[in-house]
Parts: C-alpha cells; sequence; structure tokens
C-alpha cells in the first residue's frame, strides 16, 4: 500500500510539471510566408521589393555617412570669416591705398591696379595697354631692363603684370623687409619708364608674334570672337592684343597719350597684403608716386560715353583641318553692381565643368555634365560668367568632336533652357556651397589676396567682406534662381563663336527657338 501511494503522489507532480511547461513555452511559429505570398499579386511583391529598397536608401548606414552625406546642406563658415580687417586711405589726388595686415608671415605682395584696359582704347590704338604692359619692363630712366630685373632678382622676389578689357595690374611678391624697394620699383616702372625704340621695336616682333600664334584653336581665341560679335561695333568687343595692323604703327606718343588719359591717380589703386603694416605703406607710397596723371576724367563717365551693347548674333569660322570643334553659347550677363550678379554665379556651378581627362562626371550634381559623361558627347565642357562694369557674358564653351555636335548643343539648350521652369532646392544648396569655397580657395595665397583687394576697391569702390558675400550667397535660393533664369535666359538673344570642323553644329535660329520651352 505505501508503494503504491508513493507511485501515484510522483504521477501527480509529473502531470503538474507538464502542465506548467506547457503553459510558459512560446507559441508555435505562424505559418510560413510561401503560403499568403501565392495568394499575393507578382507585381506587389516586385513593388514592395522597390519600396524597401528606396527606404533604405533614404535612411542609409550610418557607418558609411560617417565623415559626409550624398544630401548636400548648408555648411557654417562662421569660423574661417574672421579675416584680417581691409584698411583703405584716400591721398589728396586721389589714389587709394588699400592693405591687409598678416604680421605673423614673412611674405608680402604689393600691387598697382589700374582701371583701364583695352575697352578705353581707340580703335587706332587697340592693343596699346597691353603694348605698355610689356614695355613697362624694359627700363626706366635710372634702371636698365638688366638692373631692373638683377634687383627683384636679389630681393628673391617675383614681378608680374596683366591687362585685361577694363584693368591693368602689376604685382611685385617679396619678403617683409623688401616690401619698400618694391613699391619704389612699381613707381618706378609706372612713371619713369624709358621706351627706347629699340626695346619698342624688339617688343612689337615679339606681340606680332604672339598675336599669330592666339589665332591657333584655343580658347581664348574662342572668347575673342564671342566679344566681337556680342559686342560689335562698340568698345567691349577689342580685343587685349589688338590687331597686328596697330601693333605696327603704335609708338612712344601713343603710349604716353594713353599714360596721361586713363593712368590718372583716382583711377588707381596700390593693395598690399601679408607682413605690412598700413601706415608704413601710406607713406612709402605718398614718397614714390608723385607723378602720376591728373586727368579728371573718371571711368563710369567714359562706359556711359561709349556703353556695350550686346548683339544677337555668330561667327563661324570652318577649319576642316583641326581634329576637333569648339564653341561657345552666350547670354548678356549681369554687371559687378548688377543686385542678380551673385545668383548668375550660383547658375553658372549648377551647370558645372567637367574635362574628359579629369572623370567623375557620371556621379557630379550637375544634370549637364551628368549628361555629356553618360553619353560621351563632349571632350570637356564649361559653364562661364564674365563680369564687366556695364554688362557681362553667361553661357557655356564646350569642344567636341565633329559627329556629337548635334547630341551636345541639344543637351546644353534643354539644361539651360530648363532654369527657368525647374529649379530643386538640392542643386542650388550644392552650387552655393561650390562657389563659398571657390571663393576662399582663390583668395588663399598673398598676391591673390592683392588681386581681389583691387578688383573690388575698382569694381565695388570697396572691400565686401566675407561673411557680407557669404549671407548674399545663402540667400539665393530656387524661386531666385528661376527668376534671374527668367530675366536673363528665357526667350533672350544668344551669342555664338564657333571654330573648326562644325558643320554638324546647329544654326542660330536652332539655338534661339531653344531658350524657352513650349508648355501647354
Amino acid at each position: 500500500m505505501a508503494i503504491r501511494r508513493l507511485l501515484n503522489l510522483s504521477g501527480r507532480r509529473s502531470h503538474s510539471a507538464a502542465v506548467t511547461t506547457a503553459t510558459l513555452s512560446p507559441p508555435p511559429p505562424p505559418p510560413s510566408s510561401s503560403s499568403s505570398s501565392s495568394t499575393t499579386m507578382i507585381y506587389d511583391r516586385a513593388a514592395d521589393t522597390v519600396k524597401s529598397k528606396l527606404k533604405r536608401l533614404e535612411t542609409p548606414d550610418s557607418r558609411f555617412l560617417r565623415y559626409t552625406s550624398p544630401h548636400p546642406i548648408l555648411a557654417d563658415h562662421s569660423a574661417i570669416l574672421s579675416s584680417p580687417e581691409t584698411r583703405v586711405t584716400t591721398l589728396p589726388n586721389g589714389l587709394r591705398v588699400a592693405t591687409e595686415s598678416r604680421l605673423p608671415g614673412r611674405a608680402a605682395a604689393v600691387g598697382v591696379w589700374i582701371d583701364s584696359g583695352s575697352r578705353f582704347e581707340s580703335d587706332a590704338t587697340n592693343g596699346v595697354a597691353h603694348f605698355l604692359e610689356r614695355m613697362v619692363f624694359k627700363g626706366t630712366e635710372k634702371r636698365p631692363a638688366r638692373v631692373l630685373v638683377e634687383e627683384i632678382g636679389s630681393m628673391g622676389g617675383h614681378l608680374s603684370a596683366c591687362t585685361s578689357r577694363e584693368h591693368t595690374a602689376y604685382c611685385a611678391e617679396v619678403m617683409d623687409e623688401n616690401v619698400p624697394k618694391a613699391l619704389d620699383l612699381l613707381s618706378d616702372m609706372l612713371q619713369h619708364s624709358c621706351f627706347r625704340e629699340d626695346q619698342m621695336e624688339r617688343e612689337r616682333d615679339l606681340i606680332l608674334q604672339q598675336i599669330k600664334e592666339a589665332e591657333g584653336p584655343s580658347k581664348e581665341i574662342i572668347f575673342d570672337h564671342l566679344h566681337a560679335t556680342a559686342f560689335q561695333y562698340t568698345p567691349l568687343g577689342r580685343t587685349v592684343l589688338g590687331p597686328a595692323k596697330n601693333i605696327k604703327t603704335i609708338h612712344k606718343s601713343h603710349i604716353k597719350d594713353y599714360i596721361s588719359a586713363h593712368c590718372a591717380a583716382h583711377r588707381m589703386v596700390i593693395s598690399a597684403a601679408g607682413a605690412v603694416k598700413h601706415e608704413d605703406i601710406v607713406e612709402q607710397v605718398k614718397k614714390t608716386f608723385t607723378k602720376l596723371s591728373a586727368n579728371p576724367s573718371v571711368t563710369s563717365q567714359l562706359v556711359a560715353e561709349k556703353p556695350a551693347v550686346f548683339t544677337g548674333s555668330e561667327v563661324r569660322i570652318i577649319d576642316d583641318d583641326l581634329p576637333l570643334a569648339q564653341f561657345a553659347v552666350a547670354f548678356k550677363g549681369a554687371s559687378w553692381t548688377d543686385p542678380d550678379s551673385i545668383a548668375l554665379m550660383v547658375i553658372k556651378l549648377m551647370l558645372g565643368s567637367w574635362n574628359k581627362n579629369a572623370g567623375g562626371g557620371k556621379h557630379m550634381g550637375s544634370q549637364l555634365v551628368q549628361r555629356v559623361a553618360i553619353n560621351e558627347i563632349a571632350e570637356c565642357m564649361t559653364a562661364f560668367n564674365t563680369n564687366y562694369k556695364d554688362t557681362g557674358l553667361f553661357g557655356v564653351y564646350a569642344v567636341a568632336k565633329p559627329d556629337c555636335l548635334d547630341d551636345l548643343a541639344y543637351a546644353i539648350m534643354l539644361e539651360i533652357s530648363k532654369l527657368p521652369y525647374r529649379v530643386s532646392e538640392e542643386d542650388v544648396t550644392r552650387a552655393r556651397n561650390q562657389l563659398k569655397s571657390s571663393l576662399l580657395l582663390h583668395i588663399n595665397g598673398l598676391s591673390h589676396v592683392v588681386e581681389d583687394i583691387g578688383r573690388q576697391l575698382l569694381t565695388y569702390g570697396r572691400r565686401i567682406p566675407l561673411a557680407e558675400l557669404f549671407a548674399r550667397i545663402d540667400a539665393v535660393d530656387a524661386k531666385s534662381v528661376k527668376r534671374v533664369a527668367n530675366r536673363f535666359i528665357f526667350d533672350r538673344d544668344i551669342a555664338i563663336a564657333a571654330l573648326g570642323p562644325i558643320q554638324g553644329l546647329p544654326d542660330y535660329n536652332w539655338f534661339r527657338r531653344r531658350t524657352y520651352l513650349l508648355r501647354y
């Protein structure tokens, strides 16, 4: 009896444990999805797959976005906008002296900017500004050419000069202790050059050779033709080098007349940057720049007398011996002081630039660059935006094989004509960031800082702080881009310059028709 009772008790305990285990065990798994998917249409399953992939793209793995993101965002540049102050002093004769001191360094750059270029020449003297640029390096009354070169070389410095359609610049890069010598050298070159006949004949031959070389297939010759047709019969259409017939007849009297008429003190800026002190530069300029012209004419008056007028036109030079064709399509752009000039700079970067040798075009943000790179219809292309005092040029320059011209022209005009209608904030933000980066990179060196100071004082009358400039750039949004595109692009005349085997390039009316879209 006792044994039977123990067996009954053990059986009850095992039964209760089994019930408890069954109660605590997880529920059975649901039926497999294969049975439920059999009742779902194959198109629905494909749609769900695509949606899941798109969802993963919207929220990518954070491990791959530790340092960057595929979506452009506004960058905070406040930490790098505290650049040194630009101090400006205007002397009694109107000469402006502007400096940006960076005293911890040892290097310095000084430059002379003149508010005059080939635009302010006459048809008979076109080329004299560039001739003057070359002649000032050929010796002065107290420094022959050999002494001038030896003096700048002994300082370990570097002299440079450039002439454009509206400005002429001379710059010297030296160590801080040689800044007074560099200023004395620049003042001597600009006020006491000899212009000896034998030196002029030698430079005349070199300029004629330079003109002959410039007639080849190059980007510069295309833009010279573009200016000549866009601003025909106006001073802005002249080239910087000038025609060969003028170079052969330019003499010492022409150069001196140009200096007295356009190299006046109130049309010049002395700029310096680096290891310089503003007060020292001002005192040195007062001592050395004492014989400048006092001609009262101002640049704004000269521009108003002979304004630049944009003319819708084209120039085509067919040369089947060239392997590649190159062309530029341009609209009338904005002047330096136009409120929409910043927006055009942003639009230029939205169109972008690309070179076949650089690669990467298929993944760039510009729709035009993607279209050109994927279809391989160009060797290189770049958007440009050139500003002048009363007008500008905005467009696209491209180089391509002859059999790709039709497709390339279609791609360019399609992307340009879309700007007044469809613009995304993402593209505008990306272009704004690129513009701010390019501006900062441009003023990285002292010579570029000197250039920026001189150019801004001549064009704006002041040095625009980076904080203000960046605020203007950030104010450009998709709405303002469409408004500016409607002003400068929508149904506007264009200018075209083309060179090479261009039989496949569409005619002018084809381009003009594609400056707008017909939307019903």
